[in-house]
């Protein structure tokens, strides 16, 4: 037996608790076999969590922050945890096999806040099936109580515990016809690891009764379940299991083929016999008031301002500068709302499913790509009569000719993700698919589509970690063999990566490393939009960069793969530029966009085709350098503050430069007044 006293702490006096803790656990075990140890919760494996043996227990001693957060250094355990027990990926049981018990330090004083981490704690680890060996105890440090009321609690804790793993140590006692319950546990528990191995159990227990409450539910709140329940609970776990492995048989004997693969890391082949639906009415409703169209049960579709911008004549985005599409002619969609990550940057706020495999009922393709087309036209029809929207460019925005899977999720999650750009190119629409390098299988599978990125968010697996927040564990190899997935492609291919000052700006030489793998067509580098300030994303103004310092930056990195690359196109307004493979350099000029009906025609004829058959040369005022940075002349440009480009606009940009440095700087000292309160 291990047993880990697991702390966090603001200013040291938890480490303290922790250490006493230990010590005394120590004594009461010495002659067993048992070894107790105290460690910091940042230097934690968190994800070995769920993993863990049962007879490896963890104590937690946390303290309480601002609001009745984590301290600083558990900030990021507690964003793990929290999401883990929401994402849609996440089983009810899986956090059966650990053991454990909280111990919460905080202030009354603080109200309802008061030891609010730990108790979240202690509830999300209970309702993903955590086994408490002690109930756990939160104590009042407030000046009304003092020290004693916490040495009290402590004293009472520490014994609790004690006596458990006691306990634990001497057999875990008998079941109710009198066999050992180690005995009866044994095989079930070596059958549940054969199945775990293979199979992700998710919400089928509690749709067969289950709901991770043993007993009859008569103690009041269910909290603290008996070690001689653990049989129990196995066999629920072990029930669902078999429930995986048996719908895996089923549809592998389907005669339509639909085949759907459960095993971890692994996404769906096929629609299968899914029947609940990605968009609960909680989600619909909230997804709506952000401007969703939604389609069906997983699909969405929503007007990008680019689209309306170029409706009015007032300019395209980058993809209009980069590779020509008409911006007022592109569809922004998704086929599927979920996603694999939760990325820092997120502009849709974190409000979309999460998970690492379809587990939903899946519409069909025909049914998404009609219903996406009707709600763009519908919105683009509100544009009818708006001042600059003639006629002509009116009907030309009723014409689709370009798709954008970009909206929001993970689009080449959807089974039919193949049908469904097929449908697009038949109606003459190109693709542009954008995935989160979580999926090298999908991407391996992926018919030729127009142009395919792929976010390259991070340069290191401890930075993509922090950005991304991916829920596979093995993410970063993921995402290294989607690169080499990417390497394989040989049409359009483009690495985005999004700057994010304090998060990933420093990281040059391992992002040119990744290029040198992935050897994408195109790399784009954009600044991190700033999208407000949401309860779930750390990200202020000050990790927003400026137009000058992006540049900046793909100046380096172009200078470290300068053997193959160069900077080819600008578009300052989104903070965007493009390195480009030399190869489209061609006689000097670059031919950075895209033959569209030449694209077209070559899907059409079933021939072998790559980058180089559908190019079209770059305007002038597209190419890096020209003084129009990316705006297309033939538009009207509007400024909406004028200001900034009339007298002194070096003045103007340093004022605004003072303006975010002294947002931060009172950000950071509210931060510091809260934590003295």
């Amino acid at each position: 037996m291990k047993v880990t006293v697991l702390f966090s702490t603001q200013e040291g006096t938890t480490e303290t608790i922790a250490e006493k803790a230990a010590g005394d656990i120590a004594k009461r075990l010495i002659g067993t076999d048992a070894a107790v140890e105290v460690v910091h919760i940042k230097e934690f494996n968190i994800d070995s969590l769920p993993k863990r043996s049962p007879n490896d227990p963890v104590l937690f001693v946390l303290t309480t922050y601002i609001d009745g957060g984590p301290a600083d250094d558990a900030a990021w355990f507690g964003s793990w945890l929290e999401d883990a027990r929401f994402d849609f990926r996440v089983s009810k049981d899986s956090l059966s096999k650990l053991r454990f018990s909280v111990l919460g330090v905080g202030d009354s004083a603080y109200g309802e806040n008061w030891c609010l981490f730990p108790r979240n704690v202690d509830t999300y680890v209970s309702e993903m099936a955590g086994v408490h060996i002690a109930k756990s105890v939160f104590a009042d440090v407030g000046v009304s109580n003092g020290p004693s009321d916490l040495d009290a609690a402590l004293a009472d804790w520490t014994s609790a515990c004690i006596k458990s793993l006691l306990a634990m140590q001497n057999g875990m006692g008998y079941t109710a016809d009198g066999s050992s319950t180690e005995e009866s546990a044994a095989a079930v528990v070596d059958e549940f690891e054969v199945l775990d191995e293979e199979y992700v159990t998710s919400d089928e227990e509690a749709e067969d009764g289950f709901d991770g409450v043993i007993g009859d539910g008569s103690d009041a709140g269910g909290e603290v379940m008996d070690l001689e329940d653990l049989g129990a609970f196995a066999s629920a776990g072990l029930k669902a299991a078999r429930k995986a492995k048996e719908e895996d048989a089923a549809a592998a004997a389907a005669e339509d083929g639909n085949l759907v693969i459960r095993k971890k890391g692994a996404a769906s082949a096929g629609a299968g016999n899914h029947t609940r639906e990605m968009i609960t009415p909680n989600l619909r409703k909230n997804l709506e008031k952000q401007g969703y169209k939604l389609i069906g049960s997983h699909s969405g579709v929503k007007l990008c301002r680019w689209t309306k911008s170029q409706m009015r004549n007032n300019g395209g985005c980058y993809k209009h500068t980069f590779y020509g599409i008409e911006s007022h002619r592109c569809m922004e969609t998704t086929p599927s709302l979920a996603c694999a990550n939760k990325c820092t940057f997120c502009w849709r706020h974190q409000t979309n499913p999460v998970g690492v495999e379809w587990r939903w009922k899946a519409d069909l393709p025909k049914d998404i790509v009609e219903g996406a087309l009707e709600k763009h036209r519908a919105m683009i029809k509100q544009m009818r009569g708006v001042p600059g929207v003639t006629p002509e460019r009116f009907q030309e925005g009723m014409d689709v000719a370009h798709c954008a899977l970009s909206l929001v999720g993970e689009p080449i999650m959807y089974p039919y993700i193949n049908e469904f750009v097929d449908l697009l190119h038949e109606k003459s629409i190109s693709s542009f698919l954008v995935t989160n390098a979580q999926f090298p299988e999908l991407i391996r599978t992926l018919k030729p589509i127009t142009q395919l990125y792929i976010s390259v968010d991070a340069g290191t697996k401890e930075s993509l970690k922090k950005i991304d927040r991916p829920l596979f564990s093995d993410f970063w190899e993921r995402y290294n063999a989607c690169l080499d997935e990417i390497a394989k492609k040989e049409q359009r291919t483009v690495f985005r990566l999004t700057l994010v000052k304090g998060f990933n700006v420093d990281e040059l030489k391992n992002y040119a490393n990744l290029v040198r793998r992935g050897k994408p067509d195109f790399v784009e580098v954009k600044g991190v939009t700033f999208c407000g300030y949401t309860g779930n994303n750390p990200l202020t103004m000050a990790n927003v960069p400026f137009h000058e310092e992006v540049v900046d930056f793909v100046k380096m990195l172009a200078e470290e793969i300068s053997d193959e690359y160069e900077i080819s196109c600008e578009h300052a307004h989104t903070c965007s530029l493009l390195i480009s493979h030399k190869k489209f350099k061609i006689n000097g000029t670059w031919h950075t966009w895209i033959d569209y009906p030449k694209f077209h025609s070559l899907v059409r004829s079933g021939a072998h085709f790559t980058s180089m058959d559908y190019l079209a040369p770059t305007p002038e005022w597209a190419v890096f350098g020209d003084n129009r940075k990316g705006f297309d002349p033939n538009m009207t440009r509007v400024y909406r503050n004028k200001a900034k480009y009339e007298g002194d606009p070096e003045g103007y940009k340093e004022k605004i430069r003072d303006a975010k440095l002294a947002a931060a700087a009172a950000e950071k000292a509210a931060v510091a007044a809260a934590a003295e309160l």
